[in-house]
C-alpha cells in the first residue's frame, strides 16, 4: 500500500486471472490505476467502478489487475458470537485484537448480516494522474452509503502490516459487498447490531 500511496506504483503487480486455485479464496485490494475496488468471496471475484456520485458498476470477473492484493484460502470457518458492545469498526477492531492476543500473524475474517448504516468508497483516480501522497491517491474517489441492507464483509487484521495492506492508523482493511450486488467498496465506517451480524474466523 505504501508503494502505491507514496511511491505512485499504480500498475498491476498481480493478475487475479493467473490465480489457479480459486476454491475457498478470499481477498481484497484496489484495481490498477486506482480505478475501482476488488473483493473475492469464496472463490468469486467482483470489481466495482464509479459511474456517478450515486451509481457504480459491479462485475463478477477474475480479469483484474491490482497494484496490491491481500488474500487467503479458508476451507473452514468458526462462527463467533459478537458481544453486545461490538457495533462499530472501532469496537470490532478492539474485539479482534483481544481475540487474537496471542496471534502474531495476519488473518482474514468474514462477517455476514444486516448493516444498519455503512459508508464505502471506490477509488476513481483520473486517468493519467500520478500519485505521491495519500491525498493525491484519493482524488476522484466517491463514497456510497448502505442502510438496512444484508451484506458480507471480508477483512484482514494484522498488527504488523500498517501501510502494507492496512492504513497507518488501523490494524484492519475491510471491503463490503451487499447481498444484492449493488454496492461494493472499501469500508470506511459501519454500524450494526450484534444480534443480526455474524463474525467468522478461520478454524486454523
Amino acid at each position: 500500500m505504501k508503494n502505491v500511496m507514496w511511491g505512485g506504483r499504480l500498475e498491476g503487480t498481480i493478475d487475479l486471472d493467473t490465480i489457479a486455485d480459486r476454491e475457498h479464496l478470499y481477498g481484497l485490494g484496489p484495481v490498477e490505476g486506482l480505478r475501482g475496488e476488488v473483493i473475492v468471496v469464496d472463490g468469486k471475484a467482483y470489481k466495482s467502478a464509479v459511474v456517478s456520485a450515486t451509481a457504480m458498476t459491479i462485475e463478477e470477473t477474475f480479469r483484474i489487475k491490482a497494484p496490491f492484493f491481500v488474500h487467503a484460502w479458508v476451507r473452514q470457518w468458526k462462527e463467533y458470537r459478537l458481544p453486545a458492545t461490538v457495533k462499530t469498526m472501532r469496537s470490532l477492531e478492539a474485539y479482534l485484537d483481544s481475540l487474537a492476543a496471542n496471534v502474531d500473524k495476519p488473518f482474514v475474517f468474514r462477517m455476514a448480516g444486516i448493516v444498519n448504516e455503512a459508508s464505502v468508497h471506490v477509488v476513481n483516480l483520473p486517468e493519467g494522474a500520478t500519485v505521491s501522497s495519500p491525498a493525491e491517491a484519493h482524488r476522484g474517489q466517491v463514497s456510497y452509503a448502505a442502510s438496512r441492507k444484508p451484506a458480507e464483509i471480508i477483512g484482514f487484521f494484522s498488527r504488523n502490516h500498517q501501510s502494507v495492506f492496512t492504513h497507518h492508523d488501523t490494524y484492519m482493511h475491510l471491503h463490503l459487498i451487499t447481498a444484492d450486488k449493488t454496492l461494493m467498496g472499501h469500508l470506511d465506517s459501519i454500524s450494526f447490531s450484534p444480534d443480526t451480524m455474524k463474525l467468522f474466523l478461520p478454524v486454523n
